[in-house]
């Protein structure tokens, strides 16, 4: 085989999507409770465990909630380390069957792969305040979740206070969340993942810095 043919194999094999959910309704299911527990109690920690792997930048818990949640009519945003990685996109495509977009303002699921680069949400969708429910979900990874006291927050679904700190996020992402929660009934919701966890911020958690 000469070097050409070689190399258009290796990248015909690095585009081609791997396995997705592992008993696609069960964990479909599954996935989906998750984040209805995770979305009705903000700030929550939710773990996720026995999933497939996912091809980078994409971690676990992120692919499969994608697997679980979108589908044909349901307009995909990645930045560019997701859009550029060809196994990535063929992933979601394949598994999710999704229209892709290159305007965050039409996707309905917004992913971003590095939480710390994020310090706005004002390019996304907003939804409008007789359909806020055409707003954007923000889907970003992070590197880690814990109980712990960076910040506090407050409203529907959580009793009192719930504590909650993020690792792999700037100041500035939590900026912006207090301005996402200004906009209600308005605004985007934030799931916040790892390759075993995610936290869920909807629109109407207030964040104490």
């Amino acid at each position: 085989m000469t070097d050409k043919l070689k190399a258009m194999n290796q990248n015909t094999a690095a585009d081609q999507p791997i396995s997705g959910l592992s008993e696609p309704v069960h964990d479909a299911q599954r996935v989906f409770r998750s984040v209805l527990d995770a979305m009705s109690q903000p700030g929550k920690i939710v773990a996720l465990d026995q999933l497939n792997p996912a091809p980078a930048p994409l971690n676990k818990v992120t692919a499969a909630i994608c697997l679980s949640l979108v589908d044909h009519e349901t307009p995909i945003w990645s930045d560019s380390a997701i859009a550029t990685s060809g196994q990535a996109m063929s992933h979601l495509q394949f598994h999710c069957n999704c229209p892709m977009t290159a305007n965050p303002m039409d996707a309905r699921t917004a992913l971003i792969s590095d939480g710390s680069t994020l310090t706005t949400l004002t390019q996304f969708c907003v939804g409008t305040d007789e359909r806020p429910d055409l707003s954007s979900t923000v889907i970003i990874q992070v590197d880690g979740l814990s109980p712990d006291k960076d910040i506090q927050l407050t409203g529907p679904g959580i009793k009192s206070k719930r504590n909650l700190s993020v690792a792999g996020i700037n100041e500035g992402f939590w900026l912006a969340v207090q301005a996402n929660a200004e906009l209600f009934p308005r605004g985007v919701d934030l799931i916040l993942t790892t390759e075993s966890e995610m936290v869920c911020l909807p629109r109407t958690t207030q964040v104490e810095i």
